[in-house]
């Protein structure tokens, strides 16, 4: 199945977001009138600044990648992108190489807490394994790796930066006069930048029909309601136990997640190699339990940011469904993936998987199914439901 973005409905979102994007941030340019024009701060805020960081492909060794290609901000600030393994992963900046996770949205993500580890366990952090304690100490980790922007340290990041006089200026008023001096607290910085952008409410506007619905402002269909009711139900589905966080059913800022890591047996992709998950940390590295653990996801957007899992294997959010049922039903045919037409795979770390959370509830029919689905349709914000209709 195709994913759930189609060429002309991406080509007008992006231009509408790009030039609300443009719109909502402060560039100024000196003009003078046959002279030179003193230079004048062009970025008002660390949030402007680490908005033109976030769509400038010069932080990649090639020149030709930003952030923004891996996460679109007309895509749901994933990748729309179907040139490396139909999307399952991302396109290096060498347009040869190729990621090993699926790049997932980045709506929302700044409600993700900090990597640390409580009485239940790890919790939190950025990436599927949560090796980055917080946005900024992302927004860097692309730019250095070798499958993605491919620059060659953070000597190289900073200097690119620097050719820029506009950005040096910006750095110097926001941060501190001549931070970009030293490479390492340079980089720091430049991260701490984007991810100032990264909280800002064009990541998470809250404004799905859900949110809606919760308002008093928008009615949900019948099939809507019955998914909704199913996902909040402890004797249907146990969907609400990973995917609902600390304020509870009700809450109009949930995300989703309880930001935790769980081994849900999703199967290996075909073309990817084994991935330990939470088990490469190295806050969990050498821990057996921590094999096959992923952080789990938040799921607004998710109807229009597949492929899905860790390392999109599934290209369709009903297949997702159906791979959740394998735990519950007792029907053959309900564990055959619709995508390949063969069973679904085997769980990869098979001694660390959560059977008592997947195995609770009755196995689905068709109608529940595809009420689930509809329900997570309804957390698509307002501006990436035309996506929803092609």
């Amino acid at each position: 199945m195709t994913r759930p973005r189609l060429p002309a409905a991406h080509a007008r979102l992006a231009g509408a977001l790009l030039a609300a994007l443009a719109a909502g941030s402060v560039v100024a340019s000196a003009r003078g009138s046959g002279t030179p024009a003193e230079p004048t701060l062009a970025y008002a805020s660390p949030a402007a600044l680490g908005e033109a960081l976030f769509f400038d492909p010069r932080l990649s060794a090639s020149g030709t990648q930003s952030c923004a290609t891996c996460h679109d901000p007309a895509a749901g600030f994933a990748d729309p992108r179907d040139d490396a393994l139909g999307g399952a992963v991302s396109l290096g900046a060498d347009d040869v190489s190729t990621g090993r996770r699926n790049a997932p949205t980045l709506t929302y993500a700044a409600a993700v807490p900090a990597f640390h580890r409580d009485v239940e366990g790890f919790r939190g952090g950025m990436f599927h394994d949560g090796r980055a304690a917080d946005l900024a100490a992302q927004a860097g980790g692309p730019m250095l790796d070798a499958a993605e922007m491919q620059m060659a340290d953070e000597a190289a990041v900073v200097a690119a930066i620097r050719a820029d006089p506009a950005y040096e200026a910006a750095f110097d008023a926001h941060f501190a006069p001549g931070v970009l001096d030293d490479p390492q607290r340079g980089f720091d910085v430049v991260g701490q930048a984007i991810a100032a952008f990264e909280r800002t409410e064009t990541f998470a506007p809250y404004s799905a029909r859900y949110d809606r619905w919760l308002a008093g402002e928008a009615e949900l269909t019948d099939l809507e309601e019955l998914g909704r009711v199913l996902f909040f139900s402890q004797q249907f589905t146990n969907c609400a136990l990973c995917h609902l966080g600390d304020g509870g059913l009700g809450d109009a800022r949930e995300t989703f997640t309880d930001h935790r890591y769980h081994n849900i047996g999703t199967p290996a992709h075909p073309d990817l190699a084994e991935d330990a998950g939470l088990g490469e940390n190295p806050a969990a590295a050498g821990d057996p339990a921590q094999a096959g653990r992923f952080r789990t996801p938040t799921l607004r957007n998710v109807a229009v940011t597949g492929p899905y899992m860790h390392n999109g294997v599934f290209q369709d959010l009903r297949t997702v469904i159906l791979f959740y049922n394998t735990y519950n039903t007792r029907s053959e045919r309900r564990r055959i993936n619709p995508e390949t037409g063969a069973p679904f795979g085997p769980p990869p770390h098979p001694g660390t998987l959560a059977l008592e959370e997947l195995e609770h509830g009755p196995a689905l029919d068709d109608q529940r199914i595809d009420a689930l689905v509809a329900f997570l349709k309804t957390l698509t914000d307002d501006r990436y439901e035309p996506l929803l209709e092609e």
